[in-house]
């Protein structure tokens, strides 16, 4: 299998506008991400898929890759455009603001599509069990439920299963922007029209379960810190 990582970058964010672009350490997030990813050495190729003349000049400045795509309402929609005319299987998609990613999950993920001899796997994603009463009613943090072989049964910023008998412990996950797709699955979602679940709730990979693909959910304890807020920037700035 040809495998490829695909990080989409817009620069007008609409929680935090010009996140990407934040001085982390010494280099941009978007940079940060970038360069976090190629060190993996796990992919044909990596780039950045942007509608942004200003991240399409940080990365290339800096030896990358990037390419420009058009307005898109979701980060999988952005990647469709950018591979469409690629030749590869698997497309991984890293998210921008999520730039301490490690090696390990991304080779969970490519294995679930190794081992799926019928095919039946649209995508794959991340999932990390949360414990902290305040991390799992952040509506910044979607949660997912799977069923009992790891398939996603939804996702929701709501607080998701709701825990109405106290007497049982429930566990609740966090979904990590990381999926990994077949390239066909990807470019069949951007032609699938969103739904009112996608719509209301803004998260884009409840499309698929809309419309009836299939989502496996692999667990890591991989942590690292998702950029959405400029408090998101000061923790990854302790961090690193």
């Amino acid at each position: 299998m040809k495998i490829i990582a695909v990080i989409p970058a817009r620069y007008e964010a609409s929680r935090f506008p010009g996140k990407l672009m934040q001085i982390l350490g010494e280099k941009t997030v978007i940079t940060t991400t970038y360069q976090n990813v190629v060190e993996t050495g796990l992919f044909d190729e990596v780039f950045v898929a942007t509608d942004s003349e200003i991240i399409l000049d940080e990365i290339t400045k800096n030896g990358g890759k990037a390419v420009m795509t058009g307005q898109h309402e979701t980060g999988s929609d952005r990647i469709a455009e950018a591979v469409q005319n690629i030749d590869c299987d698997i497309v991984i998609n890293v998210q921008g603001d999520e730039p301490f990613l490690k090696l390990e999950p991304l080779k969970q993920l490519i294995e679930v599509f190794k081992q799926d001899d019928q095919q039946e796997i649209s995508l794959a994603s991340l999932k990390i069990q949360l414990s902290e009463k305040e991390e799992i009613e952040n509506p910044n943090n979607v949660k997912v439920i799977t069923d009992n072989n790891g398939f996603a049964l939804y996702f929701s910023r709501s607080v998701i299963p709701f825990h109405r008998e106290i007497s049982y412990n429930v566990s609740y996950f966090k979904h990590i922007g990381v999926y990994a797709f077949r390239k066909e699955a990807l470019l069949q979602f951007s032609k699938l029209e969103m739904k009112p679940l996608e719509i209301s709730e803004k998260i884009e990979c409840i499309r698929y379960l809309e419309y009836g693909m299939k989502i496996k959910m692999i667990e890591t304890n991989f942590v690292g810190v998702g950029i959405d807020t400029p408090e998101d920037l000061e923790k990854a700035r302790k961090l690193i």
